[in-house]
Formats: C-alpha cells, sequence, structure tokens
C-alpha cells in the first residue's frame, strides 16, 4: 500500500490504521477524518473525485462540537438577512465562500454533494473566485444542514465576506512573494560563485576551492528546487495524473533536469556541466513573472469585484424618528424594510430606500457609471452602495441584504464570472496541442544535438522546454476580456455572460425595442402653445386636474409650477377631459371634440406638431388658450447613439408594439429606416430569427417583459437597468444607468478587446514560432529562455490592461 493517505495525500504516521475501501480495494488514511470524509464521498456514489482530482485535497478534520453549534446558528432568520436572498415564503438564495478548493474536481465534488441533497434546487461554483451560489426550498432542508453536508466531505462553506476573502487572497500574494523573494536571494549568491568561474581562465582557481564553490552553489539551490519551484510541479502532477500535459509540464521537466543534470555532473567532477545558477535564475524569472502577471490580473478585474464589497456592516438606525434623530449602531445585516436611518456626509449608503428628511446628492458612479452626484430631496430613491456627498440625509429602508439592487448587480456578475468564452476554450485547447507539441521537440533537439555535440544537448533541451510559453496563448483572451469587462462594470454597463463581448463586437444589426428603450417609458409634457402665458396656462390645468391619476394628467401635474391655484365644481367626463372652475372662471381641459362640443364650434389638432404626441386643450368660454403636447419623451442620447451606429456599419431596426404613429414618428425622428409597429412578441421573435437566417448577427436592446424572449434569441443582449426583471435576467449585458450612450460605448470597447484578443494572440503564436527554432539551434541559453518565456506573459497581461486605462 502508498505511505501516503489516499485523500489528502500526506504521509501515514507509522502505526496508523484507517482504511478506505474503494474499487473492491483498501486504500491507506493518515487520519479518522480523512477516512470518514472518503468515506462519505464514496457512500455517495461520487467515487469518480479520485479519478479525476487533479491535486491532494486538504487535510480532513473533524468540526469541533463548538463549530457545529456556531453552524446551526446560520439557520436564524435574522442573521441570514445579510446574506440570503429570499425569493418568496421558502426558496432561498445565498452566497457562499468554500475553502479547501485545489482543482476543478473540487467543483464538481461540491456542486454533485450539494445538488443531492432534498431540497437543494441549484449549485452553481466560480472557480477563480471560489464563490458559491446555492439555492434551496427552507422548508425542505435548512442552510445549516447544507453547511454541514459540505463539511461532511472535507471542506469549509461560510457566508461570502469580502473582508475574508481579501484575506485569504492576501496569504496567497505573500506566500509567492516568499517563494520569489527566496528564489532571488538563492540566484543572486549562487551568482557571486558562479561569476568567477565563468571570468577565470582555466586552472587560475585552485581545484579545492573551484569544486567548492560548486558545492556552495549546489547547496544554495537547494531551496529554490524544493520550496520556490514547488507549484510549477504541483501543476505538472495535477496534469499528469489526469493524462494530459499542462503549460508547467515542460516548465518542470526543464527545472529538474538542468538541476539533475549539474548535480550528476558535480558528483563525477565534471567541470563544464554545472549550470546551478541557471537553474535558480530561470526559476525566479519565472516566478517574478507569474506574480507581476497576478498584479496585472487582479488590477484587470478589479473594477467587477469591487462591487461586492461596496456595503458597510454598520448603519446609524434612528428608532424614534420622527421624535427624535438619536441614532444607535445598528448592523447591516439586521435591517428590515421600514427601519429609519441616518446616512451621514461621506457615507455609503447601506440599503435601497427613500429620503424621508434633509437635500443631499449620492454619488452612484460605481453602479451606474454616472459621473456626476445627483441630487437627493425627500421623496427620492437611493440605492445601496451610492455614497452621500455633501448632507445628511434621514432615510426610510424599502429593500435590504440580498434584495438590494446592488445584490442582484453581484448575483448577475456571479453568472458571467462562471461561464467561459468560446475564443477563450479554443486557445486553453490549442495551448494542451503546442505543450504535447513543445515535449517532442525538445526530445528531438536533445537527440539531434547529442550527435553534433554531446556537451550541449541537455542544456539546448532545457532552453526549448523553457523558451516557449503556452502560458501566453491561453491568457490571450482571458485577460483581455477580463480587462474589458472591468472597464464597462466602471462605466455603468454590466456583463452577464462570458460571450457577451466577443458577440458584441461581431454585431451586424441592432434592433432596438421603442418604449422604456428609445423613450423613456412615461408620459411628460413636451411643449406648451397657446395665446395663455405658459405658465398660467399650466397653473390652470394642474388646478383642473388634481387628484387624477390618469398617465395625461400626471404629466401635466409633474410639469406644473408648486403656486397653482385651487379649481372649485370639478366634473369628469370619461373620456373627454374635465371641467370646473377657476378663480371664478369657468375651464374645460381635454380633447380637440370634448372641447368643440362645449364651445359649439369646431376645434382643430395643431397640425404642426409631431405625430407621435397627444394633444391636450385648455379653453374658457372665449376660446381655445393654450395647447400641451404630451408623449413618451425620446431619450437625449437616442439620435446619437443611432448616428453611431450607422457610422459603425451596424443596420438599425426599431421594433414596438404601438401604434403606427407613434412608431413612424420616432422613427422619423431618429433617422430609422427599418421599423415595425404593433408587433407582438411573436413578431419580434420572428423579426429576429428572419435577420439570423441570413446570417446576421443581432444585436437586441428592450426592456420589458415582452421583450425577454426576444433578448433570449439574439446573438448579444442588452437589457435596460430600469427594465424589468424578466428582461434583465434575459439581457447578456444590463446598461446600469439606462444611458444609451453607453451602447456605443460598449461597441467600441468590444471592439478594442477583440483587437488586443488577435494582438495578443499573433504575439504569443508569433513568439514561440520565433523563438522555439532559435532555442532548437542553440542560440539561446536557459536563462534567456526564461526571460523571454516571463517577458511574453507579461506583454500579454499588460496589452489587455490598456482597455482598463483608455476611455471608449
Amino acid at each position: 500500500m502508498s505511505e501516503n493517505c489516499f485523500h489528502c495525500g500526506l504521509p501515514v504516521p507509522a502505526g496508523a490504521s484507517f482504511p478506505i475501501r474503494y474499487r473492491q480495494r483498501e486504500e491507506p488514511a493518515c487520519c479518522a477524518g480523512c477516512q470518514a470524509v472518503a468515506a462519505t464521498i464514496i457512500e455517495s456514489g461520487l467515487s469518480d473525485y479520485y479519478k479525476h482530482r487533479t491535486e491532494g485535497a486538504a487535510r480532513a478534520e473533524a468540526l469541533p462540537q463548538a463549530v457545529l453549534e456556531q453552524i446551526k446558528l446560520y439557520d436564524s432568520e435574522e442573521l441570514q438577512r445579510g446574506f440570503v436572498r429570499v425569493e418568496s415564503e421558502n426558496i432561498r438564495e445565498a452566497s457562499l465562500m468554500l475553502e479547501g478548493i485545489t482543482c476543478a474536481a473540487c467543483i464538481w465534488l461540491n456542486e454533485q454533494h450539494i445538488r443531492r441533497l432534498p431540497g437543494v434546487l441549484g449549485v452553481d461554483i466560480n472557480y477563480s473566485t471560489q464563490r458559491a451560489r446555492v439555492r434551496w426550498d427552507n422548508g425542505r432542508v435548512q442552510l445549516s444542514a447544507i453547511l454541514e453536508a459540505v463539511a461532511a466531505i472535507g471542506y469549509r462553506a461560510h457566508p461570502y465576506d469580502a473582508d475574508r476573502q481579501e484575506k485569504l487572497q492576501q496569504k496567497e500574494r505573500k506566500q509567492a512573494l516568499t517563494r520569489l523573494w527566496v528564489a532571488g536571494l538563492s540566484m543572486m549568491q549562487v551568482m557571486m560563485y558562479a561569476v568567477p568561474v565563468y571570468l577565470a581562465p582555466d586552472g587560475d582557481i585552485a581545484p579545492d576551492f573551484l569544486w567548492l564553490l560548486h558545492w556552495s552553489s549546489f547547496i544554495l539551490t537547494l531551496p529554490v528546487l524544493l520550496y520556490s519551484a514547488l507549484p510549477f510541479y504541483r501543476n505538472t502532477w495535477r496534469d499528469l495524473k489526469t493524462g494530459r500535459v499542462g503549460m508547467d509540464t515542460p516548465v518542470s521537466i526543464g527545472i529538474l533536469t538542468a538541476f539533475a543534470a549539474s548535480f550528476w555532473a558535480l558528483i563525477h567532477k565534471v567541470e563544464h556541466g554545472i549550470y546551478f545558477d541557471s537553474v535558480s535564475m530561470f526559476v525566479f524569472l519565472l516566478l517574478g513573472g507569474r506574480y507581476l502577471e497576478g498584479i496585472a490580473r487582479r488590477k484587470a478585474g478589479a473594477a467587477s469585484e469591487s462591487l461586492v464589497k461596496l456595503v458597510p456592516a454598520f448603519a446609524h438606525r434612528l428608532d424614534n424618528w420622527p421624535h427624535s434623530r438619536d441614532s444607535r449602531e445598528a448592523t447591516v445585516a439586521g435591517l428590515n424594510p421600514g427601519d429609519v436611518i441616518l446616512v451621514k456626509p461621506g457615507e455609503t449608503i447601506p440599503a435601497d430606500g427613500v429620503v424621508l428628511d434633509g437635500r443631499s446628492a449620492s454619488n452612484e458612479s460605481l453602479l451606474t457609471g454616472e459621473s456626476r452626484p445627483i441630487a437627493k430631496a425627500p421623496g427620492d430613491a437611493v440605492i445601496a452602495g451610492s455614497v452621500n456627498t455633501s448632507s445628511p440625509l434621514v432615510l426610510r429602508v424599502e429593500q435590504a441584504g440580498q434584495s438590494t439592487r446592488l445584490a442582484g448587480i453581484v448575483r448577475l456578475l456571479d453568472q458571467a464570472l462562471a461561464e467561459k468564452p468560446r475564443l477563450a476554450v479554443l486557445a486553453d485547447r490549442f495551448a494542451s496541442w503546442f505543450v504535447a507539441f513543445l515535449l517532442l521537440a525538445a526530445a528531438g533537439s536533445y537527440i539531434g544535438w547529442h550527435f553534433i555535440d554531446p556537451g550541449r544537448a541537455l542544456w539546448i533541451m532545457v532552453a526549448v522546454l523553457v523558451i516557449s510559453c503556452p502560458c501566453a496563448l491561453s491568457l490571450a483572451t482571458p485577460a483581455a476580456l477580463t480587462a474589458a469587462s472591468g472597464r464597462l462594470a466602471s462605466l455603468g454597463v454590466l456583463t452577464t455572460r462570458g460571450h457577451a463581448l466577443e458577440t458584441l463586437a461581431k454585431a451586424d444589426d441592432a434592433v432596438f425595442d421603442k418604449t422604456g428603450t428609445l423613450t423613456h417609458g412615461q408620459m411628460r409634457l413636451l411643449e406648451t402653445r397657446g395665446p395663455l402665458d405658459a405658465h398660467r396656462a399650466l397653473a390652470v390645468a394642474a388646478a383642473l386636474e388634481q387628484g387624477s391619476e390618469h398617465p395625461l394628467a400626471q404629466a401635466i401635474l409633474a410639469a406644473a409650477p408648486a403656486d397653482r391655484p385651487q379649481a372649485d365644481g370639478l366634473i369628469n367626463h370619461p373620456g373627454g377631459g374635465v371641467a370646473g372652475g377657476v378663480d371664478g372662471r369657468e375651464w374645460r381641459l381635454g380633447s380637440a371634440p370634448f372641447i368643440a362640443a362645449w364651445l359649439g364650434r369646431e376645434v382643430d389638432e395643431d397640425a404642426g406638431w409631431q405625430p407621435d404626441c397627444t394633444q391636450v386643450l385648455l379653453a374658457d368660454a372665449d376660446g381655445v388658450q393654450a395647447r400641451f403636447a404630451i408623449g413618451d419623451a425620446c431619450r437625449d442620447d437616442a439620435a446619437a447613439l443611432m448616428a453611431e451606429l450607422t457610422r459603425r456599419g451596424l443596420a438599425v431596426h426599431l421594433l414596438s408594439g404601438d401604434g403606427e404613429g407613434p412608431v413612424a414618428g420616432l422613427a422619423a425622428r431618429l433617422g430609422i429606416t427599418r421599423w415595425r409597429s404593433r408587433a407582438t412578441p411573436e413578431d419580434k421573435l420572428a423579426y429576429v430569427a428572419a435577420l439570423q437566417a441570413k446570417g446576421r448577427r443581432v444585436l437586441m436592446v428592450g426592456d420589458g417583459v415582452n421583450d425577454a424572449p426576444v433578448l433570449a434569441r439574439a446573438d448579444v443582449s442588452i437589457a435596460m437597468g430600469g427594465g424589468t426583471d424578466v428582461a434583465r435576467a434575459s439581457g447578456d449585458m444590463v446598461l446600469m444607468g439606462d444611458r444609451l450612450g453607453l451602447i456605443g460605448d460598449s461597441l467600441v470597447l468590444s471592439r478594442r478587446a477583440l483587437a488586443v484578443i488577435r494582438q495578443n494572440l499573433v504575439w504569443a503564436a508569433g513568439y514561440n514560432v520565433v523563438a522555439l527554432p532559435l532555442a532548437m539551434l542553440g542560440h539561446v541559453t536557459p536563462w534567456l529562455a526564461s526571460l523571454g518565456m516571463a517577458l511574453s506573459s507579461l506583454l500579454v497581461v499588460g496589452n489587455a490592461l490598456r482597455l482598463v486605462k483608455r476611455n471608449p
């Protein structure tokens, strides 16, 4: 039997007997904890985990009773408010952080094990963030049971905590920096001994001192071999156990081969075959390159990840408002709808709510991309994660915890991170083939040079193994897409599907909904005409419409001045208008036929106005005194966006369920020649499908429930952030600030991202095409090969970072 634990891979202590029954044979375990965990995995029918895993699991230890009791506390409704979203009475969703994840098989094991629990409706784990989204029926399974099930297979799960996640990442960075420091110190010391050997003429250094220098180099290289290079060995072992070769395989072979050959030359006193300095140098250069690459990749994804950390931990709750402004500290997790809180200047708003008292402005740039602070007054809505900039605000909490708009954004972000773009999959596949070819090339180089110059054969093989950079091929696509997605998130466009940017860059047609997309989706007063002063006319009209809920009345009331008179004797005429007295004078407000019937003469609508508006007339006994044009106002940046899309080669279409007049009028104002009115959801689907049948790639932009099917059908779709939840869930991207101009920015950035991907792929392929033959011909030393490999990866990531810094 193996001397290592079958579950965690650690040595089995002498005399330990904890057998694991696996596929008709017994395997050893180092402790009862690993034995119990392995038994749970195997008995659950998940034994394939041991076949596909690529690294040993963390050592399993039984949870203390105190920890089990703490897990039970997570069933508390009060505690769950901060991290659990309640979809209905029993359906809930939580974001959890997993500890102990070492490879993709760990993800598979946890997903399968959790999914088999009765009452679990879904689970999705992101490998890069190690964050899990779990949905369950609380009437059938409690959260504590899910956490205990994860613990039963040797992992730890707890509610996602941004601070805790940051600490884990800091620990990993510190460990990587320590490995780099050890390799750097060793390299400098070994070079001190190697330089005199290289520079001194033969015979100048006494043999005893010469071999003392070589033995010192050997001893100083051991920490590099046994500690600093461990990540390369682990990744190689992980790949080999799954029957494939990965990017670190040639690196590990090169390191071990160079060290073994140097050690053999040292033992046999072959003076010109000792290159411990090359071993320490290319390990240092590779680790240094990967450390800098990690910093760059974290910077590229910082904009999107920062959304998770916006909400503060504490809030100032006002328990006796409005009788007292005395506040007390309360946890944000404990806030409930209806609570009244105080947000001081400079503080982050902890929940979605409505302003009760105070006038200030909030900075919502991280959520919507709007850089200017937005004025807030009593009655205005505020969103969690925005910053109060100037004066104190008293808010009534509307939504808290996982019900806030910010929490919804984070859920969409997790969904996007869980997907892998097509280009990234293709690049990974090509990289794995390239590594296999590289190993064959290295072997061929050794054999060929063994006949030409046996003394150089080994070192040329090592240079071939090290100089090629499959890492750059695999990084080319994800680095650019991560950077572009982060940049868009900072502008106010959230990417929710992995393929969105890649597909958007190739779009041929842009199809827009009308109401709520190109227009604001609500009636507004567009224009006032007539002999009566506009201010007076609006005041009288508002007096007649006071208390009305009709959309046309609401548009007039919203535009009217505050100092409006009082009306008396109001009589409503359904379908016509309203009559009443204002300041002792009889007035009528309504449609042209209604006014004509009262005046006893013909009254026409003003034909000079836009065809997509509704005209409301105000008249007294002398005749029509004012005319109001009311309609769904077009967004300010709609015309500029249509012009930009057309200029960039996209065919623009307008699909709407509205009547022909309003749709034709809007299309004419925006310069859209392809439009269709009275379109049902089925009509929209057929329209987009017909475009796709012609080989066109379709971008769909919409906001309503009726747009959800066509948003899902389009090649790439953008949902308005102010639209319905169904539309946002169907969209590949979400326009958080409802600013149409950001669609043009997204198109530009997506095309730049695609260009950067092409540049990266061309560079990575070109570098390997040039570097590999040079190494095979013996023109590159091992340390120069490692420098080239490190710089190749850095160049790819650095090129992608241009997408973060440059404006669209």
